[in-house]
């Protein structure tokens, strides 16, 4: 097994192995975020600046973030998922490893916890394991907790990291584009703000367990049945209706959806309106066993179906 360095050259890789598509499409997202090279440019001279590139050779960071295949290099470079609607092995690049691991925990978690909380947490395990373990990042969704747990253990005690302090990736080509491509909000925030993301939503705190890899457990909490309901306020639904309107015509594709919103940002339409509208429970996906298949399509659930 490699001992793992995001910055080393993949053993037996070749420039060859990486995706035009997927780099230029990273670029496209990146410019939102200050990325100073045109998608256009040379995918060669992208990898470059993102120092993925090592005397002609692609890095282990390039391999994982726009290769073909990570996995023939990095076999247990998986999301393994459980949830109420069974067991489903995460795999691709490691932007496709948490687009599914994300569709998995909010087809079921039903708006039970920040999905930017989720995010966050998914992201730090991607950026934070060990990639030399034979073992693969492991979610699990019960009915009173979400727990992701992932191969290596930060250099804080449980207490350290849920105070304010430095960041220290081991992976840190991995962290930056990520960041680019919009999946984590900001830099260098972490647990900090996983804990203020559920305290802002009235939820307790995450733990953290540092003991044979690093744990992430989110309490969930079951809501009395007969609890008194609160006083109306803004919907934080309202905003997805327009959504629900243009799939309640037909199911429709990410691009036709684009199309149909007028919009052109992938990642927005992802974090701040398909993300939510999933985890609500208003729309799902045609094919839920594959969710990067490219005949993919999102289509009105009932319970979306009642909101307009």
């Amino acid at each position: 097994m490699i001992t793992f360095a995001d910055s080393a050259p993949c053993p037996g890789a070749t420039l060859s192995d990486l995706s035009t598509d997927h780099i230029r499409r990273f670029s496209t997202i990146a410019q939102s975020r200050g990325f100073p090279l045109p998608p256009d440019a040379a995918p060669k001279t992208i990898l470059n600046h993102l120092s993925l590139t090592t005397q002609d050779q692609p890095t282990n960071a390039a391999i994982l973030l726009f290769g073909y295949d990570p996995q023939q290099h990095f076999p247990s470079a998986r999301i393994q998922c459980i949830t109420a609607s069974g067991q489903h092995t995460c795999d691709g690049t490691l932007f496709e490893m948490l687009d599914q691991a994300m569709y998995d925990i909010l087809r079921d978690l039903r708006g039970r916890l920040p999905i930017e909380a989720v995010r966050e947490a998914l992201v730090n395990a991607a950026c934070h394991r060990d990639y030399a373990s034979n073992q693969s990042i492991q979610v699990r969704l019960t009915p009173d907790r979400l727990e992701i747990r992932n191969p290596g253990a930060p250099d804080f005690s449980p207490d350290r990291l849920a105070q304010p302090h430095g960041s220290h990736p081991p992976n840190p080509l991995l962290a930056e584009p990520l960041y680019l491509a919009q999946y984590r909000a900001a830099k260098a925030t972490g647990t900090i703000d996983i804990i203020d993301l559920c305290e802002k939503a009235g939820l307790p705190p995450p733990q953290f367990q540092t003991e044979d890899g690093f744990t992430i457990t989110f309490p969930l909490i079951t809501e009395p049945a007969d609890q008194t309901a609160p006083e109306p306020g803004p919907d934080p639904l309202a905003h997805l209706i327009p959504l629900l309107r243009l799939l309640a015509k037909a199911p429709l594709g990410t691009a036709a959806i684009l199309k149909g919103l007028e919009m052109k940002d992938r990642n927005h339409l992802r974090q701040h309106y398909l993300d939510p509208a999933l985890a609500a429970g208003l729309i799902e996906l045609t094919i839920p066993d594959k969710p990067k298949n490219r005949l993919q399509k999102y289509r009105l659930t009932d319970k979306g179906s009642t909101l307009l």
